[in-house]
């Protein structure tokens, strides 16, 4: 069986309702019809590299604080980094080599009041380093979250897991 990892860092009711409904597509009876896909739910805090290591796929939800992800996401990258093979040259660019992970699919959802386009940026820099590919296009969410937002999350989970099952 393959294995789906979602680290987020949740502290509001913004993100935990996104957090929700990318979980309930991860789950989506469609998707998880045949050979499924086990969905590991692990808060930025509290994931580790074994975790990444053992997925197949992943979907990353953060908050967007001061142009960049959250410090919690940022933690979890600075732990697994290095661990899970990821590499950069001198001049900060990926490096040749990008490890156990790269290929993997994953997906991004973000949250925000002003502005998320450094949170995305930061996220994507370092995935990229690390050689995932973008199975889906980043959900990002500028206030309030609404019908559409929600519906969007939980086709970003179904999709993600989808790839895996496929």
């Amino acid at each position: 069986m393959t294995r789906l990892l979602i680290v987020h860092h949740s502290p509001t009711r913004s993100m935990r309702s996104l957090l929700d409904r990318v979980v309930a597509g991860a789950h989506d009876e469609e998707v998880q019809a045949g050979a499924g896909v086990e969905v590991v739910v692990r808060a930025a805090l509290e994931a580790g590299a074994e975790d990444v290591l053992d997925a197949d796929g992943y979907v990353l939800g953060t908050t967007a604080n001061f142009g960049y992800m959250s410090g919690a996401l940022k933690h979890f990258f600075d732990t697994t980094f290095l661990a899970v093979g990821g590499e950069l040259d001198p001049g900060g660019a990926p490096g040749s080599s990008a490890g156990a992970t790269a290929g993997r699919p994953y997906g991004l959802w973000l949250h925000g009041r002003y502005d998320l386009t450094g949170a995305q940026r930061s996220v994507e820099s370092i995935v990229g380093a690390l050689g995932w590919r973008q199975g889906y296009d980043a959900l990002g969410v500028l206030g309030d979250v609404d019908d559409a937002a929600e519906q969007e999350a939980y086709a970003l989970g179904a999709t993600i897991a989808a790839l895996l099952a496929g």
